[in-house]
């Protein structure tokens, strides 16, 4: 069955565009041309993918991709933006998003995206679905990390992780003790290079913090190595 994609931009040529290059590719294609309509069709369509651009009348991209997680709509989306705006691309990373492009934009690279995107929550789906139990656990003090599962669960409660933040932890989980620079986090997490963009992982890690670190301030689990990048360690018994 093809994969469905909601093309969500403002600009009738990318609209053209996208949808040409989408379909050619074995996409079916859905469109819309404000944050309103997007938003709508995303809850009535069901997509497997979103391409959603920032600057949209109406609703604009942000508050799209924001509404769409408070709704727990995992659906991967990729977002377009006509500004190289480093704030913008944090922002909507922080907010779900899956991965980022500035316009302009190859149609191929587009497409490369999504195939990485989708092949990526294709086997994470698989293994939520063959998984009969518990599965493999990662344990690091009152931090708990089933893979299989992709769920998290710090003194007993479960996390409410973004698909990002999970891939982060996780990573961290199994290079445990190991201090990571954020070059390779970025490479390893966000699966190709943000051009030394390397704020996104700062501001991933802080949110991990606030939610696995008593005192954000003096973190126990993810430390800081200085000029280099970031360690997963077991907390040290008081």
């Amino acid at each position: 069955m093809s994969k469905k994609v909601l093309v969500v931009d403002d600009e009738e040529s990318i609209i053209t565009l996208l949808q040409y290059n989408l379909q050619q590719s074995g996409y079916d294609v859905i469109t819309a041309m404000d944050g309103r309509e997007g938003l709508t069709k995303a809850s009535e369509e069901e997509p497997d993918m979103i391409i959603l651009d920032v600057m949209l009348p109406e609703m604009d991209g942000i508050e799209v991709c924001k509404q769409l997680r408070q709704q727990k709509m995992d659906v991967p989306i990729l977002m377009l933006t006509a500004k190289d705006d480093e704030f913008d691309k944090v922002l909507g990373l922080e907010l779900g998003a899956d991965d980022y492009m500035t316009k302009p934009f190859s149609p191929r690279e587009v497409i490369a995206r999504i195939k990485a995107i989708l092949r990526r929550t294709q086997v994470q789906k698989e293994a939520l679905e063959q998984d009969s139990g518990d599965g493999e656990l990662l344990k690091l003090g009152d931090l708990k990390v089933y893979p299989e599962r992709y769920e998290a669960y710090f003194e007993g409660n479960q996390l409410e992780l973004t698909p990002k933040e999970f891939e982060l932890l996780l990573y961290l989980a199994r290079n445990k003790g190991r201090v990571l620079t954020r070059d390779q986090l970025l490479s390893a997490v966000w699966n190709y290079d943000f051009a030394g963009d390397t704020r996104i992982v700062d501001v991933h890690i802080s949110h991990l913090r606030e939610k696995i670190e008593t005192n954000t301030k003096k973190p126990v689990y993810i430390k800081t190595i200085r000029g280099l990048g970031y360690k997963l360690e077991e907390p040290k018994a008081e």
